[in-house]
């Protein structure tokens, strides 16, 4: 992938981050199970944001080692390919904790001059 490619991913997976904590913001865990276009969002955005992080580059994984590329790409690929065995209280603790530091490491790795 190019530079440009790089930085493009970053882009979204930031963006689809964004959105989903900007989503669960104000709303409790049992909002999930009884928010039917909470749930079906939260697990598109995070499927979106683990597709974006797989297309990111090796390169740019090995120099943005605070994001944890495993998980977040794993991530997706359970809840795509396990939709039906998805453990919404772990999707919750992802999106209220894991994915603050996420979009912070994020946006460190699009500041400035970087060469991501």
């Amino acid at each position: 992938m190019t530079h440009h490619d790089d930085r493009t991913r970053l882009r979204h997976m930031l963006i689809h981050a964004e959105e989903a904590t900007e989503m669960a913001r104000g709303r409790t865990r049992g909002d999930l199970d009884s928010d039917r276009k909470l749930n079906l969002s939260l697990v598109r955005l995070m499927e979106i944001i683990g597709e974006a992080a797989s297309r990111v580059s090796p390169q740019a994984h090995e120099q943005i080692a605070a994001i944890p590329w495993p998980d977040v790409i794993g991530l997706r690929n359970r809840l795509v390919h396990g939709y039906d065995k998805v453990d919404f209280d772990v999707l919750w603790d992802i999106v209220t904790y894991d994915l603050p530091p996420l979009i912070d490491a994020l946006r460190e790795a699009l500041q400035g001059d970087k060469k991501v």
